[in-house]
């Protein structure tokens, strides 16, 4: 049976969630908790002031302590919003302009080869049609990145050899390390012409840096965690709360084994990394008040984190018809993201935008999800956030039907 934990809930006439809703929520996902592929989860729903948060099961598959509202989670892709958010900054500032080449910060990206044929040999190359941009790097079509349906060709293995990817801990060289490898390789598109997953949110990571002249990690805590009020967000775990991260589940696609991916005591996120890019830890709460903060227009508490027009750069679609058809082509060619997941019809800066309606989300809600059983979305019509974190990974759909069962009862939760 499921280890109930705790509910957390107000509820009044004005709460815009009805109680009986709230409580289809909670047996949905115990459901998911009985059946025994799901070991823990923590979930919040808030909407105008109104926060319910669930915690269920246990931190470990086998039992051990149970899962409570302040457990960090390695939060994965999610991270993209709350890391992109540091570049935001530098562009509300004017330390850099979204249509300026990177060159000078980023000189290993100038003066770029491309393929002839994205899925070509190496060495078969024409120059880059113009200089890549700010833009390019921010909305992910500067060239290079994860394209699924590149994955057998050279580029991609030349790519993950070069930039060192570890399981929930990204890259592993030091920016300038990781930089040099990655001015070796030619792009597999021309800059501005297909949006591609993950690689340029990192390198975004680097250009913030650079530009700010300090440490990704240090700007990002200084400029958007501190003031947000983030105090368990970060690129590790510190000793003294290790005890709070459950490991990391990767369970087997044939068996549904259970195998572990991370450990929590002397895995990959108990120590600082060497390249603080944009592998999260955080909290439910660390990002209700950052996605609650995109709702209100960039204010927190009375602070001003981020101009309006910023979030509504991040927080709108970015990307071209053609890009958008290319991007969901991409998606529905992988199985474990073509149950739904990744098919939102829009990419604003950091996060989808869903610019269609395709299930109980309407047009509009913004967010993503993340590769380690992490979602989390924001939606100004009904003014809601919710966030799902779970420690199973998505090597199986275990964990996707639980994000989407989560989403089709907290719609249905809203009352009025």
């Amino acid at each position: 049976m499921t280890n109930l934990n705790s509910t957390e809930i107000k509820t009044d006439n004005d709460s815009g969630f009805s109680d009986a809703g709230l409580r289809r929520l909670r047996g949905v996902l115990e459901r998911h908790v009985d059946s025994g592929k799901i070991p823990g989860l923590v979930a919040l729903v808030s909407r105008d002031g109104h926060t319910h948060v669930e915690t269920l099961g246990t931190m470990r598959h086998d039992g051990g302590a149970p899962m409570r509202r302040d457990t960090i989670f390695r939060v994965a892709s999610i991270a993209k919003p709350v890391t992109m958010a540091a570049a935001m900054i530098l562009l509300d500032e004017c330390r850099m302009r979204l249509d300026e080449p990177v060159d000078e910060w980023l000189p290993e990206l100038a003066n770029r080869r491309v393929l002839k044929r994205p899925d070509g040999p190496l060495d078969e190359t024409v120059p880059a049609n113009r200089p890549i941009t700010v833009r390019d790097v921010l909305t992910c079509t500067f060239g290079l990145g994860v394209d699924f349906e590149l994955m057998t060709a050279p580029i991609r293995a030349a790519i993950f050899e070069a930039t060192d990817y570890g399981v929930g801990s990204g890259p592993a060289p030091g920016f300038d390390e990781w930089m040099r490898r990655l001015g070796e390789l030619p792009l597999s598109y021309q800059p501005g012409e297909r949006w591609q997953y993950d690689l340029p949110s990192e390198v975004a990571c680097v250009l913030v840096s650079r530009v700010a002249g300090q440490p990704f990690g240090q700007f990002l805590r200084e400029r958007v965690l501190e003031p947000l009020g983030m105090k368990d967000t970060g690129h590790h775990v510190p000793d003294g709360e290790i005890h709070r991260l459950p490991p990391l589940y990767g369970p087997d696609p044939q068996t549904g084994e259970f195998l572990v991916w991370d450990e929590a005591e002397g895995g990959r996120v108990s120590q600082a990394p060497e390249f603080e890019g944009t592998a999260l830890v955080s909290t439910v709460d660390d990002y209700h008040a950052f996605f609650r903060m995109l709702l209100n227009g960039g204010t927190h508490q009375g602070r001003r984190i981020l101009s309006r027009p910023a979030v509504e750069l991040m927080t709108t679609n970015r990307l071209t018809p053609e890009m958008n058809s290319a991007r969901d082509d991409m998606y529905r060619a992988i199985l474990h993201l073509s149950n739904g997941q990744g098919l939102h019809g829009g990419w604003g800066l950091g996060m989808a935008v869903r610019t269609r309606r395709g299930d109980y989300a309407p047009v509009g809600q913004f967010g993503w999800d993340g590769g380690t059983g992490t979602s989390v979305y924001a939606d100004p019509h009904h003014r809601l956030t919710g966030m799902l974190f779970t420690q199973v990974g998505m090597s199986t759909l275990d964990s996707v039907r639980l994000i989407q069962d989560f989403w089709t009862t907290t719609y249905q939760a809203i009352d009025a």
